[in-house]
């Protein structure tokens, strides 16, 4: 069990670990998604509601890995890439997939937060934080990101809102 927790508004595009005791151990900015909230599948909407970190994916990898799929694909994201591949939703450095705890709300069914594969993910450098821009995951900075990975396990408690 994390002595951590995860709470992230839509509405502030804000993100904050707090420990057991209440004390703030990070507090960004982040960008969840265009389409606003929501949890039905295909809506590519950020899932509200209690959640958990399912898996850690990239532990070790270089800032800027590019995943497809959850995996590596070898390549690092630069300007270039962007311009070769403009289609890409680019899903960088490490991935905290996420799985609802609120069944029919953001757990199983047409609203499951896990099989819509929804990740607080690392973004491109140029992606504005503190306003929404995602496809439905959770986008933070690389830097932000390896620090709150390497802080938190399996199983932290996310709660995501709209306030």
């Amino acid at each position: 069990m994390s002595s951590f927790s995860i709470d992230i508004s839509i509405a502030h595009q804000r993100l904050r670990l707090t420990d057991a005791n209440g004390v703030v151990h990070m507090d960004v900015a982040v960008s969840t998604a265009a389409n606003g909230a929501g949890e039905i599948y295909g809506s590519e909407c950020t899932p509200r509601g209690r959640h958990i970190v399912c898996a850690r994916i990239g532990d070790g990898e270089p800032v800027n890995t590019v995943f497809v799929g959850r995996r590596p694909t070898g390549e690092r994201y630069s300007a270039g890439l962007a311009t070769l591949h403009p289609e890409r939703d680019w899903i960088l450095t490490r991935i905290l997939w996420l799985k609802g705890c609120e069944k029919g709300r953001n757990r199983l069914g047409n609203v499951d937060t896990m099989r819509r594969y929804i990740y607080i993910h690392g973004a491109p450098g140029e992606v504005r934080m503190g306003e929404p821009g995602s496809r439905g995951c959770i986008r933070m900075r690389n830097n932000e990101l390896i620090e709150l990975f390497d802080l938190i396990p399996v199983g932290t408690p996310v709660n995501i809102t709209e306030d």
